[in-house]
C-alpha cells in the first residue's frame, strides 16, 4: 500500500519544476495549460520569479498545484502507478486540491482555475480583515487550545505532535505569540503570509469559492483522498465540494490524517511538489514511515518498483 502526499502553501520557490518541464512532455503539457487555462505566463514566475511575485497567495496557490501535477505526471509518465481503492493521497492544504487531480476527481484545468480565485479571495479577505498565522513548536494541542482562549485566536493547523499553526488579528497573535513563550514553547514563529488563514477571517472567501465550485465537475476519485477538514476519506462529489468550502475557514488535521492513513497499513510514501515540508512532518508523526520526495528529473527517474499499491 502506497501513500501519495502533496505539497502546499509556503514552499514555492523560483525555478521550481523547470528541469520537469525541460526533461518530460507530460510535464511541459501541464505548465502550458496552467499558462493557456489563467491567460498569463505562470511558468516563467515558476521558473523565473521575481520572488515577490511568486509568493503572492494568487499566484503561488496554482504556481504550487502545478509544479506538483508536473512532477506527478511525470512520475506516471515513467512509473505509471494504479490509484486503487488500495492507495491513499492527501494533500497540505491547497495540495489537496493536487490530490484530487491526481485521483482523477477534479480536472488540472478545473483544479488551476479554482485555486487561482481561491488565492485571490483569500489575499480580498486579507485585506478586509488583516490577521497573521504563527507556528508554535514544543507545546501540544492542549496547550494550544488553552493558549487561543486566552488570546482570541484559532488553531489553524495540526500538523505534527509538536507543531501547530494559528490564526488571528495581528494583535492576538502577538499576544498568542508571547503566551506561548511564557509558557514553555521551543519555538514561535510568524509565517509569511498574507493573512489569518484557516479561520473565521476567512468566511467570505469561502462562500466566494462556493460559487466557483458550482461551476466545475467533481466526480468520485479514484482512491481515497483524505480531507484536511475530517481527516477521512472523502468518496463523492457532494462531499469532496462541501469539504472544499469548509477548508478555508476549518483547522487543517494534518496529523489525524498521517494517522488514519498509517493505520490503514501504509508504511511507503511519495512527496509530490516543492519542498520537503510533508517530509519533515512525517518524521515528528511517524519516524517509520518512508517518504520520498519527487520535485525533479533525478527524482523521479530514482524510484525504484515500490509505487505501485499492493
Amino acid at each position: 500500500m502506497v501513500g501519495y502526499l502533496f505539497a502546499g502553501q509556503g514552499s514555492q520557490y523560483v525555478g521550481m519544476g523547470k528541469d520537469l518541464y525541460e526533461s518530460f512532455p507530460e510535464s511541459k503539457a501541464v505548465f502550458d495549460t496552467a499558462d493557456k487555462v489563467l491567460g498569463f505566463a505562470l511558468s516563467k514566475l515558476c521558473f523565473e520569479g521575481p520572488a515577490e511575485e511568486l509568493k503572492q497567495t494568487k499566484n503561488c496557490q496554482p504556481a504550487i498545484l502545478t509544479m506538483t501535477t508536473a512532477a506527478w505526471e511525470a512520475f506516471c509518465s515513467v512509473h505509471s502507478p494504479q490509484p486503487t481503492i488500495h492507495s491513499y493521497a492527501a494533500g497540505l492544504s491547497l495540495g489537496e486540491y493536487s490530490a484530487l487531480v491526481a485521483a482523477e476527481a477534479i480536472s488540472f484545468e478545473d483544479a488551476v482555475y479554482l485555486v487561482r480565485h481561491r488565492g485571490e479571495f483569500m489575499e480580498e479577505e486579507a485585506l478586509r480583515v488583516p490577521g497573521k498565522m504563527l507556528s508554535v513548536l514544543g507545546l501540544d494541542l492542549s496547550a494550544i487550545t488553552q493558549i487561543c482562549r486566552d488570546s482570541h485566536t484559532h488553531i489553524a493547523n495540526i500538523n505534527s505532535p509538536s507543531q501547530i499553526v494559528i490564526s488571528g488579528g495581528a494583535g492576538e497573535i502577538e499576544q498568542a505569540k508571547v503566551i506561548a513563550q511564557e509558557r514553555g514553547a521551543k519555538r514561535s514563529i510568524l509565517l509569511e503570509v498574507s493573512g489569518a488563514f484557516h479561520s473565521p477571517f476567512m468566511k467570505e472567501a469561502s462562500a466566494k469559492l462556493a460559487k466557483e465550485l458550482d461551476k466545475v465537475k467533481i466526480q468520485s476519485p479514484r482512491m481515497p483522498v483524505v480531507s484536511n477538514v475530517t481527516a477521512k476519506p472523502v468518496l463523492c462529489a457532494s462531499e469532496i465540494k462541501e469539504n472544499l468550502i469548509a477548508q478555508v475557514v476549518s483547522s487543517v488535521l494534518w496529523e489525524d490524517s498521517m494517522r488514519y492513513i498509517l493505520a490503514q497499513g501504509v508504511s511507503s510514501f511519495f512527496e509530490f511538489g516543492p519542498g520537503k515540508v510533508l517530509k519533515g512532518l512525517m518524521g515528528r508523526i511517524d519516524a517509520n514511515a518512508q517518504v520520498k520526495n519527487i520535485e525533479k528529473k533525478d527524482e523521479v527517474l530514482s524510484v525504484r518498483g515500490e509505487c505501485h499499491a499492493a
